[in-house]
């Protein structure tokens, strides 16, 4: 947005919205106008994300009204002759209850009924509830595990899953018709819920809820639910559903990570709190060793994502990556589901591109399926859809991502945490009975199929000059390279073309010799470059030799 309409934009601000954030403005440097007024946040299949404050290009009242007008405009176009409804669910990020109720104030003046829950709830929640309502759309107010000054609007489908491109394209047309300060209708919060234009969700849904995931266990005998168990809810909305989930499969020794128990916006002790990451984990991991816990989990503050780290043999705590954890449950559950005659005629597994490729050796050994899909759960989501429709969802045996999210029920359409914290919680307490450890356990795969090292690794390209710098970086890996590393370059796939029937996305895959390989995306809701690693040799010195090369190269391009 050139200069003149920056200072336009920001005047218009100035004129129209509230004390609060004309306050905010008045405070704003040149490079903050700039930077807060040069485009519009961007809605995509993640719907919106971004720093909080005034501005257009962040995260505040007047966008996420504006966004709520567009989704009802899109919702009476595309279900005309139906009464439509939407569900709204929140975490405990600052301001996600006043957007919850803003964003069901314009639904409700536009007669589409809303069904919100009265308190914070997990993402995997608000998938049940569109379900389990037949809502016509849903949203959830959260910024997932992005760091405090972050919130976010996630649309959901009737399905239950993140809207596809296609929807998200068109979501985006509405929203870009809307006049900020003009265009959006909206009615009193409190009137709505005594017109019952505005119901709060019956706890039954949350119960009913609870129940499915109890029923994803897998393990057929006695175990040692004794396991010592460190939970963190990184302050946000898994306490309630993981503790309760876990007492009722019988599991009781468990810890809860004091500092981080009670939903709070400002994170105190994880400022980024994404499981991934061990920063945000470490203060469960003193906890571990304190009272020498035999595992920590956490979710992170929407509980869609679920971490964990395990007691290694000097007492120390490693955390497992999301490609390792998913592997371990993918063999888990087959194993189990194959000793106990439960797996599925044809059975699937679905995995996104970036995901540890040992995943598919793995199932193949046992005879499942794999799908592979692009960069987020709502592909593995809609795979799940598919299935349904022809009647066979019960062949669907788990979908995983490496960034910690994992689902193994049809019940929703999303990765589930508190479904991620039984598995894992159940299945260290299988291998506690037979003496084994999760590394142990990890250690024997690698040493069945080979030691696959996937590394993830992020470069920050922020404001205006940073999207076209990362623009530039793209078209230069385009450009081709014959080697990476010592590694040859067999093929180059760009999924900004179309590859495998995949919808286009901005992405790029090179194919490297002996299985290695290496992808590099912009990441859908930060100003972020991805680059995914996957190098791969019979052990692990040989294949962090192997990454180090690889990522060598990979940064000369990027600087």
């Amino acid at each position: 947005m050139e200069n003149n309409n920056i200072n336009k934009q920001y005047h218009l601000w100035m004129e129209n919205a509230d004390s609060e954030y004309r306050a905010e403005l008045q405070l704003m440097s040149e490079e903050d106008i700039k930077d807060a007024f040069y485009k519009e946040l961007s809605f995509g299949t993640g719907g919106l994300r971004g720093i909080m404050g005034a501005g257009i290009n962040r995260m505040n009242v007047y966008t996420v009204e504006r966004a709520s007008q567009g989704l009802a405009n899109y919702i009476i176009k595309n279900f005309p002759s139906r009464k439509c409804s939407i569900a709204i669910a929140y975490d405990s990020r600052r301001k996600s209850d006043q957007f919850a109720r803003v964003s069901a104030e314009v639904f409700a003046a536009n007669n589409i009924k809303v069904y919100i829950y009265k308190e914070l709830m997990p993402t995997p929640c608000l998938s049940y509830a569109i379900r389990q309502l037949k809502c016509q759309a849903g949203i959830m107010i959260t910024a997932s595990h992005n760091p405090m000054k972050y919130n976010g609007y996630k649309v959901y489908g009737e399905d239950g899953g993140q809207v596809t491109i296609e929807a998200a394209e068109k979501i985006q047309r509405e929203i870009s018709e809307i006049d900020i300060f003009k265009d959006v209708r909206k009615i009193d919060f409190d009137e709505c819920l005594e017109q019952k234009k505005i119901i709060m969700i019956d706890e039954s849904i949350y119960l009913n809820y609870v129940e499915e995931v109890l029923k994803e266990s897998v393990v057929k005998e006695s175990i040692d639910r004794d396991v010592s168990i460190v939970y963190s809810p990184l302050n946000g909305t898994g306490l309630k559903p993981v503790i309760r989930t876990l007492k009722e499969a019988g599991f009781t020794n468990i810890t809860i990570v004091q500092e981080q128990e009670q939903p709070d916006g400002a994170f105190p002790t994880c400022p980024y709190p994404n499981p991934e990451i061990r920063d945000a984990m470490e203060l469960g991991i003193q906890y571990c060793e304190r009272i020498g816990a035999d595992i920590l989990i956490a979710t992170d503050p929407d509980c869609d994502r679920c971490g964990a780290a395990v007691r290694a043999l000097d007492g120390s705590f490693r955390l497992l990556s999301g490609n390792e954890m998913g592997i371990l449950l993918l063999d888990y559950i087959c194993s189990q589901r194959t000793a106990s005659h439960k797996m599925p005629e044809n059975p699937v597994f679905i995995k996104t591109i970036v995901t540890t490729e040992l995943a598919e050796r793995i199932a193949e050994s046992y005879g499942v399926r794999t799908i592979n899909v692009l960069t987020g759960f709502k592909y593995i989501g809609e795979q799940i859809g598919i299935l349904e429709q022809s009647g066979t969802e019960h062949r669907f045996i788990l979908g995983f991502e490496e960034s910690c999210g994992y689902l193994t029920g049809s019940y929703v359409r999303d990765k589930d945490g508190v479904n991620a914290a039984l598995l894992i919680c159940e299945m260290a307490a299988y291998y506690k009975k037979h003496d084994i450890t999760l590394l142990d356990k990890l250690e024997e795969l690698n040493s069945i199929y080979g030691y696959y090292l996937n590394t993830l690794h992020t470069y920050a390209f922020e404001g205006k000059a940073g999207s076209n710098r990362m623009r530039r970086v793209m078209n230069n890996f385009r450009n081709g390279m014959k080697r990476i590393g010592e590694k040859k370059v067999y093929r180059i796939e760009d999924y900004a073309l179309g590859i495998q029937g995949l919808p286009k996305t901005d992405m790029i895959k090179y194919i490297l010799s002996d299985n290695c390989s290496v992808v590099i995306r912009p990441s859908g809701t930060e100003p972020k470059l991805k680059v995914y690693i996957s190098a791969v040799s019979n052990n692990k010195k040989e294949s962090v030799r192997i990454e180090h090369e690889i990522l060598k190269n990979i940064e000369n391009i990027i600087k």
